[in-house]
């Protein structure tokens, strides 16, 4: 029988003979762009329409950057221990393990060493699905251990930053991580290797006030928010309306902070064409 033929109200389907459309099939974009899933993956991730960069986490990335997918993860198994015992809504230390199950992580950043269009390169990478990619005492350190890594094996550093800022579970402790990982850094110019930071969106707080800001090039994904303070603050502090684009990666790099802003499908391609430039390797094609 037709459907507008029927007596009775709606269409009644029987629970057992419904079918769900599977999640995540299907992505969204801010400028209400539909893409498939298994499309995006293959663009990198990006929206084809309107170049619009998803955000993605540290697998995703090493991915994109290390040839085959092949690197050995430095210090994988260090975790947060609770040093000021903090608690607000839940106590610090059921958020690390809410955190850790979730999203499979042991912290907000991950450290690897692979090859790179055969170039062997050193990457930390942030996942902001671990407490907004806070920067805590683990992010520090082993950031810190993989310089120390590059430093002992004469490999460049390229950081990955995508963070919402300090962990404030951590206090001065997560603070301290700035001025350490900044040292270590250091340490890695004066033995003449390079430092390539990535802003991705969002790089904020601690993160852009140290060491997301001190690479020998700083390259940022487009349309990034890459700020200390939001713009709400800013505006607020200042009184001032901002202009337009304000704290996107295409503002900094007019202004002066970056050196380049670079799709993620030619990503790979222009960090290792930096990387054989300054080694005095021949370049690849972009």
């Amino acid at each position: 029988m037709a459907w507008f033929k029927r007596k009775e109200k709606g269409i009644q389907t029987p629970t057992e003979e419904k079918k769900d459309v599977p999640k995540g099939l299907w992505y969204k974009s801010p400028t209400g762009k539909v893409i498939e899933a298994k499309e995006l993956e293959k663009n990198f991730y990006v929206s084809p329409e309107d170049g619009y960069h998803v955000r993605i986490g540290s697998a995703e990335y090493f991915n994109i950057m290390f040839d085959d997918n092949d690197f050995k993860e430095l210090d994988k198994n260090m975790t947060s221990k609770d040093p000021l015992k903090f608690e607000d809504k839940k106590k610090y230390t059921d958020r690390l393990k809410q955190a850790q199950s979730k999203t499979k992580l042991k912290d907000a950043v991950r450290t690897a060493v692979g090859k790179s269009n055969g170039n062997e390169l050193v990457i930390a990478c942030m996942d902001f699905a671990f407490i907004g990619g806070s920067m805590g005492s683990v992010m520090g350190e082993k950031i810190a251990r993989a310089i120390d890594y590059a430093i002992a094996h004469q490999l460049p550093v390229m950081i990955i930053s995508k963070s919402g800022g300090a962990r404030m579970m951590e206090a001065a402790h997560s603070l301290m991580q700035m001025a350490k990982v900044s040292a270590k850094l250091s340490l890695l110019a004066k033995k003449g290797l390079p430092y390539i930071s990535l802003c991705t969106d969002p790089t904020t707080g601690g993160i852009t006030a140290s060491f997301a800001m001190l690479g020998d090039i700083n390259i940022a994904e487009p349309g990034a928010l890459i700020a200390f303070a939001g713009p709400r603050v800013v505006r607020d502090t200042t009184g001032k309306e901002l202009p337009d684009g304000f704290q996107t990666s295409e503002f900094l790099l007019e202004h002066g902070f970056l050196d380049f802003i670079v799709h993620r499908k030619d990503l790979k391609n222009k960090v290792n064409n930096y990387l054989n430039l300054i080694l005095n390797r021949s370049l690849v094609t972009v």
